[in-house]
């Protein structure tokens, strides 16, 4: 083999491994370019995906407050009621100790009055009178 073989050969190698570089670099290059590319989607995706998990995250605290809402009123018409019974019991006791006052004053009338019977009979009927006949 020549000295100018010999070199073409070296020299041909030399080529072939710059364009083997080359081939690879861009080979490289455009693999690259695929994965950014990818990654890009991915990122948009994942932007897609938090803008429906932050919406479906309002929506279940809307949710929740609505439900604490109605449970705030419910508790309070059922503390409404309560008070209203309370205030009917408080009326109805009021009413009984009045009644029962009334019972009294009448018993001792009956006691002081020289005219009136002892039985309490006419009493009860001038009360049942005056209440709108009830009882007959």
């Amino acid at each position: 083999m020549s000295t100018g073989t010999i070199i073409a050969i070296a020299v041909g190698a030399v080529v072939l491994l710059v364009f083997v570089a080359v081939v690879a670099r861009a080979a490289s290059r455009r693999r690259d370019e695929r994965r950014r590319e990818h990654a890009s989607d991915l990122r948009q995706e994942a932007r897609g995906r938090s803008i429906q998990a932050e919406s479906a995250r309002a929506s279940a605290d809307e949710q929740a407050a609505q439900a604490k809402r109605a449970q705030a009123e419910s508790e309070e018409r059922a503390a409404q009621a309560r008070q209203g019974h309370a205030a009917a019991e408080r009326q109805a006791v009021e009413a009984e100790r009045l009644t029962e006052s009334a019972r009294d004053q009448h018993a001792r009338a009956r006691e002081i009055d020289p005219d009136a019977s002892d039985s309490g009979q006419d009493e009860a009927l001038a009360i049942n009178e005056r209440s709108g006949g009830e009882g007959r």
